[in-house]
């Protein structure tokens, strides 16, 4: 069973999926500049320092970022 932490993460995910899609479809920012942003966020992860634990997770994150930027910046399929 999942922990607190992973409903924290799946929440957020989704939270951010929502507004990302809402500054998208109100034009508020075009696609390109939506994308960089995620682009930043998985280079944050990659270029993270902190002992091996640390750097798996911040990998995984960044794996993860650069999946939801591959399938159109959807967390849910």
């Amino acid at each position: 069973m999942a922990d607190r932490q992973d409903y924290s993460g799946i929440a957020a995910l989704s939270i951010c999926e929502a507004l990302l899609l809402a500054i998208k479809d109100r034009e508020l920012l075009p696609e390109h500049e939506i994308v960089g942003v995620l682009r930043d966020a998985a280079a944050a992860h990659e270029a993270a320092v902190g002992n091996k634990e640390e750097k798996d997770m911040n990998q995984a994150a960044a794996v993860l970022i650069n999946q939801i930027i591959a399938s159109g910046y959807r967390v849910r399929q």
